[in-house]
């Protein structure tokens, strides 16, 4: 059985924590003061809050990683 790159694990950690993020995001739009919340077609503070998700959450997949 092959080892997975560390390059690999990367590329999969940072896809989990951009769609992990972006939904997180999406759900919470609702509640989001209008500041936060992402305009279409627009460069805003919402991206910045959906940045925000999905660092965080690659943070914490970092983090649990780190246990195992």
């Amino acid at each position: 059985m092959s080892e997975v790159s560390p390059r690999a694990r990367g590329l999969w950690r940072s896809l989990i924590a951009v769609v992990a993020g972006n939904i997180v995001y999406l759900l919470l739009e609702g509640w989001l003061p209008p500041g936060a919340r992402h305009e279409i077609y627009r460069i805003d503070w919402g991206l910045v809050v959906d940045f925000w998700f999905c660092l965080v959450i690659y943070g914490l997949l970092g983090f649990v990683r780190w246990f195992r």
